[in-house]
């Protein structure tokens, strides 16, 4: 009988790196963005923090295997704190809170649902995680109502957008053969 595939295996592996490599990139232009979104326009803030998905979006929808998103977003997290370290305990931070928030989705389900909605599900529950948490150390209480309500909107609604972009990137990652995953 042949030996099964390990989940982690080299071409895993260096598949979460290069999704890691390319994520982290993106993440350290966030973060470089993110003081002057921050002072500029507050409000704003949601959609640079969430691309933040993108790793772990990536990786369970091309691989959809257990351990590749919490994988991916630690080493999208170090490319990111060697562009940027000065953010290196945010990255880290964040790749563990969000990449462990997509993998308990994914195990909820057995790591067996790959449609659209799982995902769109862990991105309404980091956008709620993140826009709460960062609500309350930014003190949005000081808003205006109108501006607390595009606020957490943008919390909510830019996860599930960058989570679509994620997705689409995968199934072209597919179409060009970068996984031979069996639907």
């Amino acid at each position: 009988m042949p030996k099964p595939p390990s989940a982690l295996s080299t071409r895993v592996l260096l598949t979460c790196a290069a999704i890691g490599v390319a994520t982290g990139l993106l993440s350290a232009g966030a973060g470089y963005l993110s003081i002057p979104v921050s002072a500029a326009i507050p409000v704003l803030y949601g959609v640079l923090l969430g691309s933040h998905v993108l790793p772990g979006v990536i990786a369970q929808a091309l691989l959809r295997l257990p351990w590749v998103a919490l994988l991916t977003h630690v080493l999208a997290a170090l490319v990111s704190s060697a562009l940027a370290p000065h953010w290196a305990t945010r990255f880290i931070g964040a790749a563990i809170l969000i990449g462990g928030i997509q993998e308990g989705i994914a195990a909820l389900t057995r790591y067996r649902h790959w449609e659209w909605w799982r995902f769109l599900v862990s991105a309404l529950i980091v956008g709620a995680v993140l826009g709460v948490s960062i609500g309350i150390a930014a003190d949005v209480s000081k808003f205006t109502p109108w501006a607390m309500v595009i606020y957490f909107g943008l919390f909510l609604v830019a996860p599930g957008a960058w989570t679509f972009v994620g997705i689409a990137i995968a199934e072209a990652l597919r179409r060009a053969g970068v996984a031979q995953i069996p639907r």
